[in-house]
């Protein structure tokens, strides 16, 4: 199972699923996986969602995603 952090509905309808880790968890098999599963979920949505995976409290890192 996978639960992430942060679900946001952005202006457009657009779902944004944001999951946080900290850098002694981010590069884990179970880190790993979540970034995987959290792909395959927007890219199979064709395009109505987007995953972010962010860790050490880089926030910008979303700015990014969504400029």
């Amino acid at each position: 199972r996978f639960w992430t952090d942060f679900m946001c509905k952005l202006p457009d309808g657009t779902v944004l699923a944001v999951e946080y880790k900290g850098a002694d968890r981010y590069n884990t098999d179970e880190a790993k996986e979540d970034r995987l599963i959290g792909e395959l979920w927007a890219r199979e949505s064709k395009g109505r969602a987007r995953f972010m995976m962010v860790t050490n409290r880089q926030w910008d890192v979303i700015s990014a995603l969504l400029g």
